[in-house]
């Protein structure tokens, strides 16, 4: 195995462009996130807004698990999960969190870094109500990321809740739930070129709370 991973290589070209300049950039960080992401899923990516989130909790011991991106606009990048769980935890621990876009067809990558605030209630009302019935009830019977004796302990709590809340009737937010928003303060978009030559370019956060553009080194 070990020879056979030494072997994996990809030699990314400039996926049908001539590079990845700071010119090429959009005004903001955000428009420019939106514009991949928008050709992510033109391009057929599954889950095109998953992200790699990473946390850390008081200990400094980081963990890494993947989220939906659930909003993005110029305050930043919105995901949402139950406020016991342990990336919850550790948000309110640490206060900073990073995510990760990666668009392997692509060759590309945006990385997103910075402290973190929950949502408004009416935030999380609204994203709530676009969510799927079953995803709902859901959110009401998992106590995320607890220990479960086994499989059936969280098919019974969902029988429980859907006989709770019936068939068709709403299905109120639960306070254990809701939104967190990354604020960034750098912002990377990662092309891939050849010979491990790759494009780095990174939006910062500066004290007066302008943007600035820096080229990185591969």
């Amino acid at each position: 195995m070990a020879e056979q991973l030494a072997a994996m290589r990809v030699d990314y070209g400039a996926t049908g462009s001539d590079g990845f300049d700071v010119g090429d950039l959009a005004p903001t960080w955000h428009e420019q996130l939106a514009g991949w992401l928008e050709k992510a899923e033109a391009d057929g990516v599954v889950e095109a807004n998953a992200m790699v989130l990473a946390t850390a909790g008081a200990d400094g011991r980081p963990a890494s698990r993947t989220v939906l991106c659930k909003g993005l606009d110029a305050r930043g990048v919105v995901f949402f999960t139950n406020y016991t769980s342990a990336k919850s935890h550790d948000l309110r621990s640490t206060r900073y969190a990073s995510a990760t876009f990666p668009w392997y067809a692509q060759h590309r990558q945006v990385h997103v870094r910075g402290p973190v605030e929950m949502v408004t209630p009416a935030e999380t009302l609204a994203y709530w109500s676009s969510r799927p019935r079953g995803s709902q009830l859901g959110a009401w019977a998992s106590a995320q990321s607890a220990p479960v004796r086994e499989r059936r302990v969280l098919d019974d709590a969902l029988e429980g809740v859907t006989r709770r809340f019936g068939e068709d009737g709403p299905v109120p937010v639960p306070p254990h739930w809701g939104g967190w928003r990354i604020k960034p303060d750098q912002v990377e978009f990662w092309q891939g070129r050849s010979n491990r030559m790759h494009d780095r370019l990174r939006f910062e956060l500066a004290s007066d709370r302008s943007w600035t553009v820096r080229r990185l080194a591969p």
